[in-house]
Order: C-alpha cells, then sequence, then structure tokens
C-alpha cells in the first residue's frame, strides 16, 4: 500500500464510506416493492407500470456494472466513485420528487446507473485502503452492511411508506450521498487499473447481452415467458454474451480478460455468487408476501419478524471475515451456503398457512447465519483472485452476476410459484412456495460444492495471480 493511501485513505474512513455507499445501492434493489400500493394510489399507473419501478433500476444497474468498473479503472476510482455517488444522489431526489409514473421510472433507470457505477468500485477502493492482514475483517463489515440492506429492503421500504410516505424512501439516500461526496474527496487515494484503453466493442456487447438477458428474466413472469419480447431478449442477448466471450479470448486489451476464468478461485467463487443469489433473491421475494399476504402481519411486521435471517449478518459477517483471515475464505464460504440451504429446506418444511412464528424462527436464524458466513469471505476470494490492476474489473464481474443471479432467481420462483399454486388461498400460496423454496435450497447447496472446488487459502490468498509480471498500482499525486 503507498504512503499516500496511507496518509489520505485511512482504513476505518474508507471502510465507513464504501459500506455506506455499498447500502444505499444495495437498498435500492428491493426497497420498492413494499411501496408500490401506495406509488399507484398517488402517481397511478397499471401493474405493468408499477412493476417497472422495480425493473428498471435492476435492469440499468446489471447492465452497466462492468462498464462502470472498467470506467473506474482507465480514468481513476475515486474520480468515477464521486461521479456515482452523484449521479444516485440526485436521481433519488428526482424519484422522490416525481410527478407521474413516468418520471419516476426515469429517475429509477438513472439510479440504477449511477449504483453501477459506484458500487463495483467500493471493493477496489476498500481493498486499495486496507492492509492484507485486515482484509478479512474489513469485508466482513462490508459485507455485513451489504447483505444487511439487500435483506431489508422490503423492511425499510415498508416502514417508511407506512408511518411517512412512500418518497422517504428515496429521501433516505439524499443526506447520506451529499455526505459521501466530500468524504470520498478528501478520505479516498486515487488509483487505476492498468491504463489500457477502454473495450468499446467488448463494452457493447457485454452491456447489450446483459441488457437482453436480464430483461428477459425480470419481464418473464410478468409478460409470460412466449412473449416476443421476452424470447427476444433471452436469445438476443445470449448471442451476444457468447460473442463477448469470444471476443474476449481474442482482444488485446478485453474489458474482460478470459483468462480470470481459468483460475478456479475466480471461477468458482463466482459460480458459487450467481447460484446464492439465485436462491436468496427468489426465497426472499417470496417469504416477504407469505408472511404478509398469508400470516397477515403489515410491512413493518414482517420485516421485523424477518430480523433473524436479514439482521444476523451484522453480528456474524464481521466474524466470519476474521476466520476467513485465519482458515482462508474456502471452508466459511461453503459452510454459510450450505446453512443457507438447510435453512431454506427447514422452511419449505414449517411452512403452513397458518404456522407460528416460534416453528419458523429456526430456520431464520439457520439462514441468517448462512448469508452473514458467505458475503465477506466471498468478498475476500474474488479480490485475492486478481492482480490489484484487475480488481475493478473482477468486483464489476462478481456484482454483474449477482445481479443475475437475483433475476433470475426471482424469475425462477415465481414460474415454481405460479405452476404449482397462487394467491387464491392462504394454503394455494403454501402450495406454490414449497417447492419453490426447495429448488431454492437446492440451488444454494450447489453454491456450496461449487465453493468446496476453489483451491486452498495457499494458493488462492498467497499466489493469487498468473505468472506474468503484475503492473504496479498507480497513484495519482496531488
Amino acid at each position: 500500500m503507498s504512503q499516500q493511501t496511507a496518509r489520505r485513505g485511512g482504513a476505518a474512513w474508507a471502510l465507513v464510506i464504501t459500506s455506506v455507499a455499498g447500502f444505499m445501492a444495495a437498498l435500492d434493489n428491493l426497497v420498492v416493492t413494499t411501496a408500490l400500493p401506495s406509488i399507484r394510489e398517488d402517481l397511478g399507473g397499471g401493474l405493468h407500470d408499477l412493476e417497472w419501478t422495480v425493473s428498471a433500476y435492476t435492469l440499468t444497474f446489471a447492465v452497466l456494472l462492468m462498464f462502470g468498473a472498467a470506467l473506474g479503472d482507465r480514468f481513476g476510482r475515486r474520480r468515477l466513485f464521486i461521479a456515482g455517488i452523484t449521479v444516485f444522489t440526485g436521481a433519488s431526489a428526482a424519484a422522490a420528487m416525481a410527478p407521474g409514473i413516468d418520471s419516476l421510472i426515469a429517475a429509477r433507470a438513472v439510479q440504477g446507473a449511477g449504483a453501477a457505477v459506484m458500487m463495483p468500485l467500493t471493493l477496489t477502493l476498500l481493498t486499495a485502503a486496507v492492509p492484507v492482514a485486515k482484509r478479512g475483517m474489513a469485508y466482513g463489515i462490508w459485507g455485513a452492511v451489504n447483505g444487511l440492506a439487500v435483506a431489508s429492503g422490503p423492511l425499510v421500504g415498508g416502514s417508511l411508506t407506512e408511518h411517512i410516505s412512500w418518497q422517504w424512501i428515496f429521501w433516505l439516500n439524499v443526506p447520506l450521498g451529499l455526505a459521501l461526496l466530500p468524504l470520498a474527496r478528501l478520505r479516498l487515494a486515487e488509483s487505476h487499473g492498468t491504463g489500457a484503453p477502454l473495450d468499446v466493442p467488448g463494452t457493447l456487447l457485454a452491456s447489450g447481452g446483459l441488457f437482453g438477458v436480464v430483461y428477459g428474466l425480470v419481464r418473464g413472469p410478468a409478460d409470460g415467458w412466449t412473449s416476443s419480447l421476452v424470447l427476444t431478449g433471452l436469445f438476443a442477448g445470449g448471442a451476444l454474451l457468447v460473442g463477448f466471450i469470444l471476443y474476449s479470448t481474442r482482444a488485446k486489451n478485453p474489458m474482460l480478460p478470459m483468462r480470470l476464468f481459468r483460475s478456479r478461485a475466480f471461477s468458482g467463487i463466482n459460480a458459487a455468487s450467481l447460484l446464492m443469489f439465485l436462491g436468496m433473491f427468489g426465497s426472499i421475494f417470496l417469504l416477504s408476501q407469505y408472511m404478509q399476504g398469508v400470516l397477515g402481519y403489515s410491512p413493518t411486521e414482517a420485516g421485523l419478524r424477518m430480523l433473524p435471517w436479514t439482521g444476523m449478518p451484522m453480528l456474524v459477517a464481521p466474524i466470519a471475515g476474521i476466520l476467513a483471515d485465519r482458515v482462508g475464505g474456502r471452508p466459511v464460504v461453503a459452510a454459510g451456503l450450505f446453512l443457507q440451504s438447510l435453512g431454506l429446506g427447514y422452511m419449505a418444511v414449517v411452512a403452513t398457512a397458518d404456522a407460528s412464528y416460534t416453528v419458523q424462527l429456526p430456520a431464520l436464524i439457520i439462514s441468517g447465519i448462512g448469508m452473514a458466513l458467505f458475503f465477506a469471505p466471498a468478498s475476500h476470494l474474488v479480490m485475492s483472485s486478481v492482480r490489484p490492476t484487475e480488481q475493478g474489473i473482477a468486483s464489476g464481474a462478481n456484482n454483474a452476476l449477482r445481479e443475475v443471479g437475483g433475476a433470475l432467481g426471482i424469475a425462477v420462483m415465481a414460474s415454481i410459484f405460479a405452476a404449482q399454486g397462487g394467491y387464491e388461498t392462504g394454503q394455494t400460496f403454501v402450495d406454490g412456495m414449497r417447492p419453490a423454496l426447495v429448488t431454492g435450497s437446492a440451488v444454494v447447496a450447489v453454491a456450496g460444492v461449487a465453493a468446496l472446488l476453489i483451491p486452498t487459502r495457499r494458493r488462492t490468498e498467497q499466489q493469487p495471480a498468473p505468472a506474468e509480471p503484475a503492473p504496479v498500482l498507480e497513484t495519482a499525486a496531488h
């Protein structure tokens, strides 16, 4: 770590700044879901419009993640991080003041673009500021905050909507963003990637492919899987991603070097991340509805009852980070995934139309511990599997795969739920939810198997990069 990094960007400040920024970006994935009825009452619009208030953010966020990371590597990670915060904060204010549903959807799309630039750079900046020996604990706290944001989105959105107004789910970001801007400028050190020119063809192929695939997955449950737009998105997006892979194997300076996937550590943790988010997002999507629609809890009551799951990362993830420093990330990640799988399977068994909270509690606790054990070591494994100059794009790729996994999870779970049950009665909901949760449990178990394929600590953490010499991390002088 350079003297400038140590002087300007203390580890504690970097941890606070990147954790808060990651929290804002992750929270807005699901924070709108419980506010949709109130938004419809105020702004009008049909079901299709309401779904787009969620989908617009997911689409731009997933599509632009790798591009945002590449911009940071090329033009300065701190500079682009600040730009991302600025765009995200401004779009949040625009969403809060939206006079109609169309302007709200547009603001959500811009929010996603800002988050896509900001989010992958949080890990890169944190890695540059924290000494190697303390990164596990730092990733643990960062992962705890981000995991809490993902899982508590429905609770935060429901509570603000119920007790204040739906606009406050967006106003919440504004003071946080305004506070982060001067702190990021003063307390974070600048760094760059390799300095290679932007890969324009690769960027267009990757962004177009991700847009098609994520669009198809997001719209499939609502529009039908045989819809012409959905099918076009899935097939065209898939073809563009294949083209991106083929192009990147031959390009001189590709945005995402395919040689990274020759590393078992990089491939294993990315496969595990995609599958983990597939199982987790789909399950939270159904369980939040189960607690409100079937068991009769208000949004706030449902969110509070899910705290043993959603709040557990705040307690366990820092410990998981310390464990990863001592024994390596592989066993901690695998244990977390298998516990998450066990918790989802347990919930599938005990869920009924009138299940008591006491019966559900062990499943929520097991799932919470599992999720907490995953987040911090997974981030550590991603960042330690590549060279410092490649950490930005590695973080962007991992976040993009997580977003695709989350969109795929909701699509798969919703399809299984619709095929086996429905919203007619509490029992029909449970009939559809149970097989969906079993599927989620199985998918997360496969993620655990993928984690076991990651090499041991010595190979992944002591020798993270391929054999060729690694470029020196650049830091701009001020």
